[in-house]
């Protein structure tokens, strides 16, 4: 290898350094590069492996971790979802990247030219996860002796979207499956999603309450739905008391407790004796003398507790649950009817694959390990205090929905450093443009480079490009000049080794603040993976930027601790190509948590479900994202108004048309409006040339229905309407 860099022949150099030479002569004789190497980064991307595999970027990225059993990577190195979990055949997995080809490829191709972002929602999975949930109790009832049953409620703040509760309130309702709600909004969704599903299924209010959300509990008893009004304050009980009678409906009453034990994470800050909600013991009581001097302790039926999000350990869930359970059993001694412990949230999701119980993006046990815990530490208090066991409720939102939706965005473009402009002939040019004290500190590098003292070759460097911002900033060199220098420090380290790889910026059609808000607010990691391209090693490390003016608009931190994460090149070497990245686990809160940050609206939406079609999957219903119109509405902006304004201010610079000389103008008037209508209906995202189309049935004439009620009708000669909005494609 040639001498440092300067020794580079300019027939093998990059274009940047060819022919850089110190004085136009090379050193004699090569030296060797220090043995001393920077430690590598411990993941697979670096190594030199001559084969890669699907199976080694499942490693890299720990899908089988946080993955398993629903995402999994393919023989083609793709994404897959895996609908019923570990019941999921092979001929039923789905991959990701043809749901996304069928989706945004165009109309005319068989897609259904929907933009991305895209979000994908997996009703099969969210079916799976219910039923895990469910089996993991009764099996820990069974095998406890615990002598109730589990009948657990969706907290609905954690995703509000219709179909996600309509589609909870359907598969559970042979369990009994019921709804939690913390505000009156959600109080009248889930009386109306209710109305569809088990009689007994539990309704719990929760929240803060004021006349009218207590007036509304109780109309939702007047309709046979089982409500139950959970006091968070001791003032509400006083409201209960006199609109129940008003209304002569006999409520049924739950407490909050506000315990002692919590945990010290992010997620456990809302609890313990300072938490935001609950009643301390000696309110309790008070609640309870109050209700017998009404005479209505009979209507106190309910004990619930949240420990917080995201228990890391069953050790403390069991201290929770069974402090807990002592207080529902005192309260069964003060003569109230104790029917149900709601044991709340914090059931967790492991975002990372680590099972660690010392992190709050993991969780050290299984859904039967969580249930096992909870029934054990009732049944052992209880009967303790030969008190009869209790239903047991839970409100595990995160970990019923976090999987059944998977958003997909685009990288556009990448960016990295980028190589110096300077050749043979303009280093003169540069070395005699530098100061006195530059040239000095040029010389003496030259000199340490050709004696092979590294550490003194780039101490000089350093000291060299440090006075030449200084001087850039005193306006006494130019910017040609101070990047001149920036090449050559880049590439004396480089050749020393001492240089690090470069982290690319991978730029992705996204809004992090609508679509990932919980990573800006708190932190919270998710993983992200490329969905396609798994076959192949990754070559470069990058985060990722979104589209939005903010400088918080990165991604750059990642699971398992890393600032960046393994990518492959974009496609066609020059940064621009497709490259598709899912980030998993985000199906609650995140909807709920976006705003309109920059006016980016959210994703396209699809539901998508195992089918027995050539690709093993059904896109039941499809949503664009909303427009540049719909998130100006948002903010009290009116479109319409807007469009007469622009177009009004067209017509006067374009001119009226009235003479032939104008038909020019005219014709550019009406492209302008027409460019102008058509901004108003776009997606706020960036448009992105269309893909390669995926080859679908009937030479890419898909099947398209306006409901889901038509899945098992397929025509196979159907073709879609104009102007259906929603609509079925057979896969």
């Amino acid at each position: 290898m040639p001498a440092l860099a300067c020794c580079v022949d300019a027939a093998v150099a990059p274009p940047a350094y060819a022919a850089f030479a110190w004085d136009g002569t090379s050193l004699p004789t090569p030296f060797t590069a220090p043995t001393h190497t920077p430690t590598p980064t411990p993941t697979p991307t670096i190594e030199n492996d001559s084969h890669w595999s699907p199976s080694h970027s499942a490693v890299l990225y720990k899908i089988d971790g946080w993955g398993a059993p629903y995402f999994a990577v393919n023989s083609s190195g793709n994404m897959t979802i895996r609908p019923y979990g570990v019941g999921t055949l092979p001929h039923q997995e789905i991959d990701l990247l043809k749901i996304v080809k069928k989706v945004s490829d165009p109309k005319s191709t068989g897609g259904l030219g929907l933009q991305l972002p895209l979000l994908i929602r997996l009703p099969d999975v969210l079916k799976n996860r219910l039923e895990c949930l469910q089996t993991a109790f009764d099996f820990a009832v069974q095998t406890q002796g615990y002598e109730a049953r589990y009948q657990g409620v969706y907290p609905v703040k954690c995703n509000q979207d219709r179909f996600v509760v309509e589609d909870i309130v359907r598969f559970g309702s042979p369990f009994r499956f019921g709804l939690e709600a913390g505000s009156k909004p959600e109080l009248l969704l889930a009386m109306s999603c209710l109305c569809k599903g088990n009689r007994e299924s539990l309704l719990i209010c929760n929240g803060f309450k004021d006349a009218e959300y207590i007036s509304l509990a109780l109309f939702a008893r007047k309709l046979a739905l089982n409500t139950v009004i959970v006091l968070e304050q001791e003032e509400e009980l006083d409201l209960v008391i006199d609109i129940s009678k008003k209304l002569n409906v006999s409520p049924v009453v739950g407490v909050r407790a506000k315990l002692r034990t919590k945990h010290s994470g992010h997620f456990g800050s809302t609890s313990g004796e300072k938490g935001k909600f609950g009643l301390t013991t000696t309110q309790i009581i008070r609640v309870v003398r109050k209700l017998e001097q009404a005479g209505m302790l009979f209507c106190l039926q309910l004990l619930h507790f949240h420990i917080g999000s995201q228990i890391p350990t069953t050790a403390l869930l069991a201290d929770g649950v069974s402090e807990a359970a002592q207080i529902y059993c005192e309260l069964f001694r003060l003569g109230a009817n104790m029917q149900v412990i709601d044991i709340g949230g914090g059931l967790g999701i492991d975002y990372d694959g680590s099972k660690s119980g010392d992190s709050d993006v993991s969780v050290a046990y299984s859904l039967e390990e969580y249930a096992t815990a909870v029934v054990q530490a009732i049944r052992y208090v209880c009967d303790r205090k030969n008190i009869k066991h209790p239903v047991l409720c839970s409100e595990s939102g995160r970990a019923i929905v976090s999987h059944h939706s998977v958003l997909i965005f685009e990288a556009v473009s990448a960016s990295g450093p980028s190589a110096s402009d300077m050749t043979s002939g303009s280093l003169q040019y540069f070395v005699e443009g530098l100061s006195e004290e530059c040239r000095s500190d040029y010389y003496n590098l030259k000199s340490a480079a050709l004696s092979g003292e590294f550490k003194t070759c780039l101490f000089y460097a350093d000291q060299l490009k440090q006075r030449c911002i200084e001087q850039f900033k005193d306006g006494s060199i130019s910017m040609e000049q101070l990047a001149d220098v920036d090449g050559l420090c880049e590439l004396i380290a480089k050749e020393i080794g001492a240089a690090t790889d470069p982290v690319r910026t991978y730029h992705v059609n996204l809004s992090l603040f609508t679509s990932i808000p919980d990573f800006w607010g708190i932190g919270q990691l998710f993983p992200i993976v490329p969905i396609h391209r798994l076959g192949e090693r990754p070559g470069v490390r990058g985060i990722l930027s979104d589209l939005t003016c903010d400088s918080d608009g990165m991604i750059d931190k990642f699971i398992g601790g890393d600032s960046s994460l393994p990518l492959h090149e974009m496609e066609g070497g020059s940064g621009v190509g497709k490259y598709y990245l899912g980030m998993f686990l985000g199906g609650a809160y995140e909807e709920a948590l976006g705003g309109v940050h920059n006016l980016f609206g959210g994703p396209s939406v699809v539901r998508v479900s195992q089918s027995d079609g050539p690709h093993s999957f059904a896109v039941t219903r499809a949503m664009p994202g909303p427009s540049c119109g719909d998130v100006l509405r948002v903010m009290q902006h009116e479109p319409e108004l807007m469009f007469e304004t622009l177009k009004h201010r067209a017509e006067e610079q374009c001119g009226d048309g009235d003479t032939d000389d104008d038909d020019n103008s005219n014709n550019s008037y009406s492209a302008l409006a027409s460019s102008l209508a058509r901004s108003f209906h776009n997606m706020p995202y960036l448009v992105v040339p269309a893909s390669c189309s995926l080859t679908v049935l009937n030479n890419g004439g898909g099947f398209y229905y306006c409901n889901e009620d038509d899945y098992n009708a397929v025509a196979v000669d159907s073709g879609p309407g104009e102007d259906e909005q929603w609509s079925y494609c057979y896969a």
